[in-house]
């Protein structure tokens, strides 16, 4: 739960960026949002998530 939250804060903030420095604009970013937020209620969501759970992972196991 702790990965999904920080995931999601994260992309906020690069929404939010990319829209006040016109990488993007507001509409484009809706469509990105609605999409994201359709996409979580299909049968594609588990895998979704055990893709990016299993790479936080691997990022966690790196050793600087």
């Amino acid at each position: 739960m702790a990965i999904s939250l920080s995931v999601v804060l994260l992309l906020a903030i690069v929404l939010i960026v990319m829209m006040r420095g016109g990488s993007i604009k507001v509409g484009p970013a809706i469509v990105a949002m609605l999409f994201g937020f359709f996409l979580a209620s299909t049968g594609m969501a588990p895998s979704i998530n055990r893709f990016l759970t299993s790479l936080a992972d691997t990022i966690n196991q790196i050793k600087l």
